[in-house]
């Protein structure tokens, strides 16, 4: 009985570690964390983003997911949806066509119209 506990114990542990997406960044004054409730996969995706900075007012975010050219694979980009859910959080749409590392650029224009770039990547 103490085997079984232990072993459910640790697949619900596992299991819950398995089950999203989070990434936390730090970049030029910049704090920026995505999450997903599960996994990123090849095909739809959605992700909440959260960008904070001091003193930062965004009047415009958008989102760029790209994977370089390699050989015998050309340059893939997308530019997720992104939908305002309140003061520096954001929900994004973004379908990836294959697995891999993507790189991500955050564009961000201030309500005083000053442009910011974030660069970060995701794998899975």
């Amino acid at each position: 009985m103490r085997l079984k506990t232990i072993i459910l114990t640790m697949f619900l542990v596992v299991s819950s570690y398995a089950a999203g997406f989070q990434k936390h960044i730090k970049y030029r004054g910049f704090n920026v964390e995505f999450i997903s409730t599960k996994p990123l996969t090849s095909g739809e995706n959605s992700l909440t983003l959260k960008i904070s900075k001091k003193g930062l007012n965004p009047k415009e975010v958008k989102v760029k997911f790209f994977m370089p050219a390699m050989p015998g694979m050309p340059y893939m980009e997308n530019f997720a949806k992104v939908k305002p859910l309140k003061d520096g959080e954001y929900l994004l749409n973004v379908k990836f066509p294959m697995r891999g590392t993507w790189q991500v650029h955050i564009f961000v224009i201030d309500k005083n119209g000053k442009k910011y770039r974030v660069k970060t990547s995701v794998s899975f």
